[in-house]
C-alpha cells in the first residue's frame, strides 16, 4: 500500500477568461518510508497538489489517498496520518511553544497530560533548538524559531506521513542543518517524508526520488541517480566581468559574475575554451565538474518529459 498516491488527479479553476488548470492528470505513488521531492517552478501546481493531500482544496477530478485512506471520504484518518509544515508561517499569539504543541496534539486525540507526549514535545524541543524558547510566547520568536514551532507542531502527534512545503524558505543555515539532521532521522525510522523546495541542493542530499512539475503536468519522475545520470555528464563553471561571446549564450547559466557551461564530451569542452580564447575572455577559478540537479531541472523544464518506470521496476 503506498503512503500517498496520486491518481489522475485534475484541478481548475474559474478564471477571467475562462477555467485554469493548475493540475492536469497527475498521478504517482509514494511508497512508505521513502523520501521523496516534489520539484517545479512557481505556478506548476506544486502547492494545489499539497493542499488536496491537506484537505485544504478538493480535486475536481481523480483520487489522493494516504496509507489507504481517501483524503475525501476517509478525511479524519488521512488527516491523523500526516504531518504538515506549511509555507507561510501561521501562529497563535496568545501562547506558549510548550502551550502551542500540546494543543496541536490534542487536535489529533493526544492527551495534554500524558507523560509520554511530554517526552516527545521535550524531544522535539531539543532536536530543533528549542528547548530554551519552551516557555516563550510565540510572539515573542523571531521568524526562524517560529519556523521551527511549525515543524515541531507537524511532528507532534507522531505522523507516519511528513509534508514539508518550502520548509527552509528564508531561514539561516542553522536551522537548515538542525532540520535536516532530525527529519533524515525520522526517515530512517520509517516515517515517509515528502519535500517540497526550490533548494536544488537539498533535494539533491536528501531525496532518493524525484518528480518535476511543469504546468500541472508531471515531466520527471525518476530515481535522483538516474535523473543526474541521464542529463549532460560535464559542467563547466568559472568566474568572469566580461560578456560571454554570442555562440556560448544559449548553452550558458550566468549567475552574477558565476558562469556555468554543459559540455557532453571533452570535445565539447575543447571547442568551449578555444571560443572563449579566441574571444580574449579571461575565465578566473575555471572548474570541470559534474551536473547537478538544478542542471537536471533546467534542462527538463525546457526539454522533453523523462518519466521512468514505476517504482520497484527496474527503469
Amino acid at each position: 500500500m503506498p503512503a500517498i498516491s496520486f491518481q489522475h488527479v485534475g484541478k481548475t479553476y474559474p478564471g477571467a477568461r475562462g477555467a485554469v488548470q493548475a493540475l492536469d492528470d497527475v498521478s504517482f505513488d509514494i511508497e512508505p518510508g521513502e523520501f521523496f521531492g516534489l520539484l517545479g517552478p512557481n505556478g506548476a501546481g506544486k502547492t494545489t497538489l499539497i493542499s488536496i493531500l491537506a484537505g485544504l482544496a478538493r480535486a475536481t477530478s481523480g483520487s489522493v489517498t494516504v496509507l489507504g485512506h481517501d483524503v475525501v471520504t476517509d478525511y479524519a484518518q488521512a488527516r491523523r496520518s500526516l504531518g504538515i509544515v506549511p509555507q507561510e508561517l501561521v501562529f497563535d499569539p496568545f501562547f506558549s511553544v510548550r502551550e502551542s504543541l500540546r494543543i496541536q496534539g490534542g487536535y489529533f486525540g493526544v492527551r495534554t497530560d500524558a507523560k509520554a507526549n511530554d517526552a516527545w514535545i521535550d524531544e522535539l524541543l531539543a532536536n530543533l533548538g528549542l528547548s530554551d524558547k519552551a516557555d516563550a510566547n510565540m510572539r515573542q520568536l523571531s521568524g526562524g524559531m517560529k519556523r521551527r514551532v511549525l515543524v515541531a507542531q507537524a511532528l507532534v502527534h507522531r505522523p507516519p506521513v511528513i509534508v514539508l512545503d518550502e520548509p527552509t524558505a528564508g531561514v539561516d543555515v542553522e536551522l537548515r542543518q538542525t532540520l535536516w539532521q532530525f527529519v533524515a532521522r525520522l526517515n530512517k525510522e520509517g516515517h515517509t517524508v515528502l519535500l517540497t523546495t526550490h533548494y536544488l541542493e537539498e533535494a539533491e542530499a536528501l531525496c532518493g526520488r524525484l518528480a518535476m512539475l511543469k504546468q500541472g503536468r508531471v515531466v520527471a519522475l525518476d530515481r535522483t541517480s538516474a535523473l543526474l545520470a541521464g542529463t549532460a555528464s560535464t559542467m563547466l563553471r568559472f568566474k568572469m566581468d566580461a560578456p560571454l561571446p554570442p555562440q556560448l549564450v544559449g548553452q550558458s547559466r550566468v549567475t552574477g559574475r558565476i558562469v556555468q557551461i554543459t559540455a557532453h564530451d571533452a570535445h565539447e569542452v575543447e571547442t568551449i575554451l578555444g571560443v572563449l580564447r579566441n574571444a580574449g575572455c579571461q575565465p578566473e577559478d575555471l572548474e570541470i565538474g559534474r551536473a547537478d540537479l538544478e542542471d537536471v531541472f533546467l534542462e527538463i523544464m525546457n526539454g522533453a518529459p523523462r518519466i521512468s518506470a514505476p517504482v520497484g521496476v527496474a527503469a
